[in-house]
């Protein structure tokens, strides 16, 4: 994939006299250490991470870590202090650090939109006026832009509160404003800090799934700071966690939750729910794992009650469960009853461990097979697997 946006070792110094920071943090010294020695406060420190176009990549990290800073860096509401921040535009790009001001106009204005945590709506101006506010600023015409703000408005479900002002809507209304807004510059890019933290949590979810929603119709990138982890793995197609101005880890929410870095990772994630981010692929035993029998039959679980019949393609061509024939059914129509019939279901890679679990209690713990998207079997999913994954062992 294609990179929107590139941070190359980034470090970002608050204070006066920042080299002699910088020759401190190359020796290894702490933030603590710098501020004292210094006092300068060290904002990121040696921050490299690629988002790529259409991604929704996620920063995540305690109060303090680094993330907004390291966010803010993308349109230059923070100094970089030492290395490169480069914004990809098509075939244009340019290093928000070492640009011209003409470059940088051009980042802000047609590249990059930024989401508040606060909203930042003009309380004297109208939705719509809120919504064009960017678009008024660059020049672009009445007509022009009201249809804009109202394709905008449309999208976002608040084409009826053109009208009101920021104070007659509800904390959830005025952060789709604050979408809207963004959405009206038409930039590539949305910087995304922590929008949803100061909303009831009944809100946020809401949002978040609007979100989901516009994302896949819009497919912007998306840098995202949360501080909820829960957030993090529902939205993110990356997460990026960091520790007092590091970068710790970055991975997809599968790879942080079954492989984190450190100590600290693992805390993060000690009290995740597995079920929001598990799916079929990363705990399923492979075919070449299971026992074989004779005559191309396949073991699916460890008990041997429930076995496939394989052609030299992978094709299940016969099942049996407790000896009996079966038939196979996809997990994505699995219904509020037991089969009638001795059944195995299926899943695919992506298809979530939520969703392989309800199978199995339909089928009264019987395994659920896995198969690839031209319907070739990959492996099995025993109740054993589903307990280790859920218990992280």
């Amino acid at each position: 994939m294609k990179p929107a946006v590139e941070f190359k070792h980034v470090d970002i110094i608050f204070g006066e006299e920042p080299a002699n920071a910088l020759s401190l943090l190359d020796k290894g010294a702490s933030r603590d250490e710098i501020l004292e020695k210094t006092g300068n406060v060290l904002g990121c420190a040696d921050c490299s991470m690629t988002v790529a176009e259409g991604e929704i990549s996620v920063l995540m990290g305690l109060s303090g870590s680094g993330k907004s800073t390291l966010l803010r860096a993308v349109n230059r509401l923070n100094t970089v202090t030492r290395g490169e921040v480069i914004v990809h535009d098509g075939d244009w790009s340019a290093d928000v650090v070492s640009c011209s001001e003409q470059e940088l106009r051009k980042i802000r204005r047609e590249c990059v939109a930024m989401v508040f945590q606060q909203f930042a709506l003009l309380p004297w101006r109208t939705v719509a006026e809120n919504v064009g506010f960017g678009l008024e600023l660059a020049g672009v015409p009445e007509k022009e832009r009201e249809e804009c703000v109202a394709r905008q408005l449309e999208l976002v479900h608040l084409e009826q509160w053109a009208d009101k002002y920021a104070h007659e809507l509800s904390g959830g209304m005025q952060q789709r404003v604050g979408l809207a807004r963004a959405f009206a510059t038409e930039a590539p890019i949305l910087l995304m800090d922590e929008p949803f933290s100061a909303l009831d949590p009944l809100i946020r979810t809401k949002l978040q799934d609007e979100l989901l929603q516009l994302q896949a119709d819009l497919k912007k990138t998306i840098l995202f700071v949360s501080h909820d982890l829960e957030e993090a793995l529902k939205i993110g197609n990356r997460i990026t966690i960091m520790e007092g101005g590091y970068i710790v880890q970055s991975g997809t929410p599968e790879e942080i939750v079954l492989e984190p870095a450190n100590d600290y990772v693992r805390d993060f994630i000690s009290n995740v729910n597995p079920l929001s981010v598990l799916t079929a692929w990363n705990i399923m035993r492979d075919r070449r794992d299971l026992d074989q029998g004779e005559d191309g039959w396949v073991w699916l679980d460890r008990r041997k009650t429930t076995r496939f019949r394989l052609d030299d393609k992978h094709m299940v061509i016969g099942a049996e469960r407790n000896g009996k024939p079966a038939s196979w059914d996809s997990c994505d129509g699995i219904g509020d009853t037991a089969p009638e019939e001795p059944t195995v279901f299926w899943a695919q890679a992506g298809t979530p461990l939520k969703t392989v679990m309800l199978a199995m209690h339909r089928s009264q713990t019987a395994p659920v097979a896995v198969f690839d998207d031209q319907s070739r079997f990959l492996g099995a999913i025993g109740v054993r697997d589903v307990l280790g994954s859920v218990l992280r062992r």
